[in-house]
């Protein structure tokens, strides 16, 4: 979850800046780029028990210790919340997760280098200070009185109101960990095919993915379920976007379902202020009741633009936001899903045409099935998501192949698709693979987890 937006203060005047604002984010297909993000739950080693913000073995240890590679603190107020370096930052989630937010590279060889790069950093200081971390989707353990919530204004806020809008807010919020790619676009059009063939295919990537099968020590009945806390958590700001498939779909109409969800916050002069449930469109026009009179800049929206959580997410690019978090062979082969479908023109086609003729019903009964049943789940066309996904990890690995984008040993980024592939061919989910070790090997404890499956 993003810290507040940095930049320019430019006063809005009207819609038009906003559109503008989306447009600004095409770009000529030689500027494309892969941004990649990953969280991950940290853990004390000797007790398995989620980390406090202070402490010698907590959050903060944590950032100060990574700072001798180089990363530069933020703070907010007394406390750092933040580490950045170059295009990219380490930071907090609500619930004390930590995550990687990825420099924009041009090739999957330095995005999978990046990751590495740092899961390594985290590891040593992980260490010294006796802490681990873990990649899943779900916290497999503990409960939300059990989980922290890191010093951070923006979550005191959200804490508040995500109660009064569904039942899981808190679940997302403070037990979830996620990985996502951030994609480029060339123009509206090329926006609008990637945007529409990204969001018919999420449940792919949530089966695919599926990586959270435990809550509270016990198996959950999900093997996403940190795809199922996300039907209920605001209706007002997630979902799979049926009017994106309209006709009409452009910049403009997605800058006014934008306008139309309710904001949390305004951040000034370092201080997070509380206008949840109110009215952006009442901001622009001044009379935003929580600060009558001030109208909003640019970076405002911005901030608002992060508090948006649909299964793909429009800024100034596209974010995939389907899949679990899960062990680094999967923070590479997610940016490696997504890139080679929708950076070559070709596979973008193919992948286009295998889900254009689905139906708004279709599309959620898919999103919905994947949580439980995953690569077994029913596709509109009376196949199964693995036999659709064999199809798309073809097409995937074509695009990538097309890219020619080579490693110094001449080796191309189809490998970083192997562990997908392997998924495929075995029929069996991260998730189903850990509810076989707990019904067997672990004789179910939850404990190994953190042994078998850390970074």
């Amino acid at each position: 979850m993003s810290g507040p937006a940095k930049g320019d203060v430019v006063e809005i005047t009207g819609k038009a800046q906003l559109v503008e604002f989306a447009e600004s984010g095409c770009k000529p297909k030689e500027a494309w780029r892969i941004g990649t993000e990953h969280e991950k739950f940290g853990f004390n080693l000797d007790t398995l028990e989620p980390l406090p913000y202070d402490g010698p073995s907590g959050i903060r240890a944590m950032l100060e210790g990574l700072q001798r590679f180089g990363w530069q603190p933020e703070y907010e107020g007394d406390n750092v919340i933040a580490l950045t370096m170059k295009g990219y930052s380490v930071s907090l989630e609500p619930g004390g997760q930590l995550e990687l937010s990825g420099e924009a590279l041009e090739t999957l060889h330095q995005t999978c280098t990046e990751v590495h790069t740092h899961l390594a950093q985290v590891r040593e200081v992980g260490d010294e200070i006796g802490v681990g971390f873990l990649g899943l989707g779900f916290s497999p353990k503990w409960s939300l009185d059990e989980t922290p919530m890191m010093p951070k204004g923006r979550y005191q806020i959200m804490k508040n109101y995500m109660p009064t809008r569904g039942q899981h807010g808190l679940d997302m919020m403070f037990r979830s960990c996620t990985v996502q790619v951030n994609l480029d676009y060339g123009s509206e059009a090329d926006m609008i095919k990637k945007f529409r063939t990204s969001l018919a295919l999420q449940p792919v990537a949530t089966a695919l993915f599926a990586n959270s099968p435990f809550t509270q020590g016990k198996p959950n009945g999900h093997l996403s379920h940190r795809s199922f806390i996300w039907t209920d958590t605001d209706p007002d700001r997630t979902g799979m976007l049926p009017f994106v498939f309209e006709e009409n779909f452009s910049f403009e109409q997605y800058v006014d379902y934008a306008l139309d969800v309710p904001m949390y916050f305004v951040y000034r002069n370092g201080e997070y202020i509380d206008v949840s449930g109110q009215s952006f469109r009442d901001f622009m026009d001044g009379r935003l009741p929580g600060l009558p009179g001030e109208k909003p800049s640019l970076v405002d929206w911005d901030n608002h633009l992060t508090t948006i959580f649909p299964e793909v997410r429009m800024k100034r690019f596209l974010e995939m936001r389907g899949a679990d978090g899960g062990p680094w062979r999967r923070l590479c082969a997610l940016p490696a899903f997504w890139v080679g479908l929708l950076y070559d023109d070709d596979a973008l086609n193919a992948a286009w045409d295998l889900v254009k003729n689905w139906t708004a019903e279709e599309r959620q009964s898919l999103r919905d099935g994947v949580i439980t049943t995953a690569l077994q789940t029913k596709t509109p066309d009376g196949r199964t998501v693995r036999d659709l996904a064999t199809d798309i990890l073809d097409i995937s690995s074509a695009g990538l192949k097309a890219r020619k984008k080579l490693d110094s040993f001449g080796e191309d980024e189809t490998h970083f698709l192997n562990a997908l592939k392997t998924t495929v061919e075995t029929g069996i989910t991260p998730a189903e693979e850990m509810l076989a070790l707990y019904h067997g090997a672990w004789n179910g404890s939850i404990d190994p987890v953190f042994k078998d499956y850390a970074y």
